[in-house]
């Protein structure tokens, strides 16, 4: 659906841990084990809708119906469902698990995913998936920011437009370390300031206009819309669909003052759970949501992008996210370095801001 951009690396790669979104359904009382037509979904925040719309919803009512297995799901950031994980280890809950990069690389490592090929996966890209079948990206994403639509006019463009005294107390990012878009800020300001030390030092001088930590990025839309606050970061499909019921809500993708906007792929991607209760269900799981149909919902009902190469929808959101993505170079950080140094990169920012 999109062109291609060339390859950018970035100087320095960078932080932080991810989205510890509050968890909206939980297990529930009774172990996974005590129904075999059950399973259990650990995920990151973003594909389920506020209102039962989102592109989760209408995927897992359709597979229910279908195979009359029922998914209980557990909702958090990308760090904190891997955590998770980890710590059931010896007595596995979930399933299947979804979260962004870096952290499916880190539940990898980890070693709680199992390897496994969805049917469909053939046709996604080399780069958004694990060559050794350990996990498989289900719907593609990119980072981005929000502004409101109102004020102030004209809107910024460039990361330097927002440390002018109008946005004092006007701008705020999710937490580098804790929320997985906050950690997608310092990866965009390594590489659009190019490297550690001018991005560190950007951020710095950014903390006077900062409102201060937020450990959910998709509570700071609302008050984007409201024009609490005037820009914070997110995510294009989250926020486009969080458009939907928030008029005021502008995606957009901050350039370095005489430099082009760049962003970079941040798919949500699901893994097997090694030993999880019922690792057929997952399987036949995820088989479904790399199925074609819902694959072609992911724009549609999702406002998100096909992980498939080979779907291409056409409806009126598709049509929308290529128009907005039109123009902006899209990078492709070095994810080993960012796992290997995700806390030294998160101290340093710590440091420079003094949070």
């Amino acid at each position: 659906m999109l062109t291609p951009i060339p390859y950018v690396k970035p100087i320095a790669a960078v932080t932080g841990c991810l989205a510890l979104a509050a968890t909206l359904t939980a297990c529930g009382g009774s172990s996974a084990a005590s129904d075999e037509k059950v399973v259990t979904v650990y995920s990151a925040d973003g594909l389920k809708g506020e209102a039962g719309d989102g592109w989760y919803d209408k995927v897992f009512k359709d597979f229910e119906k279908q195979t009359g297995i029922k998914v209980k799901y557990v909702e958090g950031g990308s760090g904190e469902m891997v955590q998770r994980a980890a710590r059931e280890k010896s007595n596995t809950q979930a399933d299947v698990l979804v979260t962004l990069p870096p952290f499916i690389q880190q539940a990898d490592s980890k070693g709680l995913l199992e390897a496994y090929r969805p049917k469909g996966s053939d046709q996604v890209g080399g780069g958004d998936k694990a060559s050794d079948g350990k996990w498989t990206s289900v719907v593609n994403n990119y980072f981005g920011f929000i502004r409101n639509k109102k004020e102030p006019n004209p809107a910024p463009k460039t990361w330097e437009e927002l440390l002018d005294a109008k946005y004092k107390d006007k701008v705020q990012y999710s937490t580098p370390g804790v929320a997985g878009d906050g950690t997608a800020v310092l990866i965009k300001a390594l590489h659009d300031f190019g490297g550690q030390e001018p991005a560190m030092a950007y951020l710095k001088k950014l903390q006077a206009n900062n409102v201060g930590p937020s450990s959910s990025t998709s509570k700071l839309a609302p008050k984007v819309d409201k024009g609490e606050i005037l820009v914070a970061n997110g995510d294009v499909q989250m926020n486009f669909a969080q458009a939907r019921t928030m008029p005021n809500l502008d995606i957009w993708f901050p350039a370095k003052e005489g430099g082009k906007p760049t962003t970079f792929a941040l798919p949500y991607a699901a893994g097997l759970v090694a030993k999880g209760p019922h690792s057929d269900n997952g399987r036949k799981l995820l088989d479904f949501m790399l199925g074609e149909q819902a694959q072609r919902e992911v724009s549609a009902i999702g406002g998100g992008f096909p992980a498939r190469q080979d779907v291409k929808p056409t409806d009126a959101n598709a049509v929308a996210l290529a128009e907005l993505m039109d123009g902006v170079e899209v990078f492709e950080p070095d994810w080993t370095d960012i796992d290997e140094n995700l806390t030294a990169y998160v101290d340093a920012w710590k440091t420079a801001t003094g949070s």
